[in-house]
């Protein structure tokens, strides 16, 4: 792994409070993973090998039903974490497909070291269980508190990076509304016809 990687990794471990011991535990087991756009990282149904720190790039994870259907669970890029909480904590097969949206570079990190922290109840892997929770009800929130016009703005005005490197399917899936749902919305708010944060 480049030294670049390295401490970038270092520095994102630092800042949740990981100890020198234990970033260099991470660090020692750490492999970089260059990657093309629309490459599957993990299969609806796969048991998962590993989690992946996201050095910079775009990763979606999404739901794919029987009829074909899509429906995004989560967008990550630069500087985040993917971990699915879910199949480490089962010890199952994931439950969503997860896939690069760009070319990405990601260091990829063994499951079973996530698995020995929670077992010995290691303080990062409770901050990064806890930074999940956060992150899960803040979603909650967002999707019963607001209609889909105040939530596509939302969305645009707190990741205004993505709007433009997401589909219109995609972003609709997300919001929980239909494209042509999402079509007409973003007319009505260009011609000033609603104000979506009424």
């Amino acid at each position: 792994m480049s030294f670049n990687n390295h401490s970038e990794l270092a520095a994102f471990l630092a800042q949740l409070g990981a100890d020198t011991a234990t970033i260099n535990d991470v660090i020692a087991v750490a492999e970089p993973l260059d990657l093309p756009t629309r490459h599957i990282l993990l299969h609806q149904g796969q048991i998962p090998t590993h989690c992946y720190f996201l050095l910079n790039g775009l990763c979606h994870a999404c739901y794919l039903t029987e009829q074909g259907k899509q429906f995004s669970k989560e967008f990550y890029w630069d500087q985040d974490v993917i971990i699915g909480f879910e199949s480490l904590i089962n010890d199952a097969p994931s439950a969503y497909l997860l896939e690069t949206l760009s070319a990405s570079q990601l260091i990829m990190l063994p499951i079973t070291l996530f698995q020995q922290w929670r077992q010995q109840q290691h303080p990062l892997y409770q901050t990064l269980l806890e930074r999940q929770l956060l992150h899960k009800e803040h979603k909650e929130r967002f999707m019963l508190m607001h209609t889909p016009e105040q939530r596509l703005q939302l969305f645009s005005d707190h990741f205004p990076e993505l709007v433009g490197r997401i589909t219109d399917y995609q972003l609709a899936s997300y919001l929980g509304i239909t494209s042509i749902s999402l079509s007409r919305i973003k007319k009505r708010l260009a011609s000033g016809e609603i104000n979506p944060k009424n």
